[in-house]
């Protein structure tokens, strides 16, 4: 299953407008990886290509999904997520993939954020204007995964999964800014003439999103509901933001728990978890 040139693979949230501003595609491996149904054979597949046993899942899946996708160049993050990342984008290197580096800088240091984005940017040959653009593109685009999410919360009428799935492909806009928002909008238009929810015991997960299947047709099944899903509500940018670097300032999951803490406590609050 091959991409294509116009195909960016990215281990982690990155800024996206960026990348679609070149003309160019992202895929997130991740969710490449987790909608497989041979998850199993892709962590082989890497342990095959030398990968120790002991290496994170993780890193094996995307190393197997970069391959299986033939992506030729590939985003990484080498400061904001896992450190198993840089090793990951060395191999990738050595077998002739093109590796752009991107970093979110500890305690959200604003002059080299900037820079940054600006060596990102000029990667990919994007002036400021045209990332800002697609940036108030992409703006109005989240807003829809910003109504799914309220849909969850507020209303009962989207379940957890739905939530997660929604919110989840904002990290790479399925590669198709379009189809992303027209299928976004049927499937809201089809969630608000449902009927409430039956109550139920409240919850929110935090974390890394779960890659094991029919998590939350199982948590549903004892009598609870989901209505909070820290880091894929993150990947859909829920803040009102000026610019590029305001948002990525303002995205929690790069940087330290206490900032990661004040979101996650604001929203226990609003969602009466």
């Amino acid at each position: 299953m091959g991409f294509g040139d116009e195909t960016v693979g990215i281990t982690s949230t990155v800024p996206i407008e960026i990348i679609f501003a070149s003309g160019r595609k992202p895929l997130d491996l991740n969710n490449v990886f987790v909608a497989s149904p041979n998850r199993d054979r892709l962590v082989e597949q890497a342990e095959a290509a030398g990968f120790p046993r002991t290496t994170c899942c993780w890193i094996k899946g995307l190393y197997s999904a970069a391959k299986q996708a033939d992506i030729r160049t590939m985003v990484g993050l080498v400061e904001g997520d896992c450190s198993n990342t840089m090793a990951l984008l060395e191999i990738l290197e050595s077998e002739g993939v093109r590796v752009i580096p991107f970093a979110y800088p500890y305690k959200r240091d604003e002059a080299l954020l900037r820079l940054q984005l600006s060596r990102f940017a000029a990667e990919f040959g994007v002036k400021e204007a045209d990332a800002e653009a697609m940036k108030a593109r992409l703006d109005r685009v989240r807003r829809l995964a910003h109504e799914i999410d309220d849909l969850t919360w507020r209303d009962g009428k989207v379940t957890g999964e739905e939530n997660h799935l929604w919110t989840i492909s904002c990290s790479d806009m399925m590669g198709d800014i379009a189809l992303y928002e027209r299928k976004a909008s049927e499937f809201l238009s089809a969630a608000k003439a449902r009927p409430p929810a039956s109550h139920g015991i409240r919850l929110g997960f935090i974390g890394i999103p779960p890659i094991c299947d029919g998590f939350y047709s199982f948590v549903e099944g004892l009598g609870a509901r989901i209505v909070f899903n820290e880091l894929q509500r993150q990947f859909a940018m829920p803040y009102a933001t000026r610019d590029l670097y305001d948002q990525y300032s303002r995205f929690t999951y790069p940087y330290d728990i206490f900032f990661r803490l004040a979101d996650v406590q604001a929203e226990i609050q609003r969602r009466r978890l």
